[in-house]
């Protein structure tokens, strides 16, 4: 692939999804072509199953099938041809997630998502990976805050996001040479200087 695939995690209420557009708008500012995107999500059909996903309760192993079919096609349709054309992606969430929320969250055997994983994109992985962390508590604050409809996993207990968390620090552990874990207690222009240093040394 001659692009290069960025990803953005952190539990729900990280702040993560706030930094996707600036950090697209940065990288277009730098005569990129980038394609900003989501999971679960990205395309029609993905986009169906995260409806489903985000709001009907199911078997921890069909919502585990569900995630990685959207991914698949998102990976097909989206994710792939951008790299391949050389553009950069840009994508809120990825594999990561799966780890954190079926793995950490819910329980399920690494050993299954690794078997997807290595199935569904073991020939596609992030370039970088961006780790929004915050304490639960700051998080549970801001989602609060935001006064809005919660999803089926904003409305888990404390304890389910707390094991979120510690499953993608334990991840990032796992993963130095491709994750950069973000304070995301810091301030929006403190963030900002960090991302755009990182996002320049990124690049060829």
């Amino acid at each position: 692939m001659n692009g290069t695939f960025i990803t953005l995690e952190g539990i729900d209420g990280a702040g993560k999804s706030s930094h996707v557009s600036w950090i697209s708008e940065f990288l277009q500012s730098q005569g990129k072509e980038v394609v900003s995107t989501r999971e679960p999500g990205g395309t029609p059909l993905s986009e169906k199953l995260r409806e489903m996903l985000l709001s009907d309760a199911m078997d921890l192993e069909t919502e585990t099938l569900l995630m990685f079919a959207a991914r698949r096609e998102h990976l097909s349709q989206v994710i792939k041809p951008a790299l391949a054309r050389g553009a950069w992606v840009v994508c809120d969430r990825f594999t990561d997630a799966s780890f954190a929320y079926q793995g950490g969250g819910r329980g399920l055997d690494k050993s299954r998502l690794t078997q997807l994983e290595q199935w569904i994109h073991g020939d596609c992985q992030p370039r970088l990976t961006l780790l929004f962390d915050v304490p639960c508590e700051v998080a549970r604050q801001r989602i609060a805050l935001a006064n809005r409809h919660l999803d089926r996993f904003e409305q888990e207990q404390a304890q389910f996001h707390d094991r979120v968390r510690h499953a993608y620090l334990d991840r990032a552990a796992a993963h130095p040479e491709r994750f950069r874990v973000i304070d995301g207690t810091r301030t929006l222009e403190e963030i900002r200087v960090q991302l755009e240093q990182i996002l320049t040394q990124l690049q060829p």
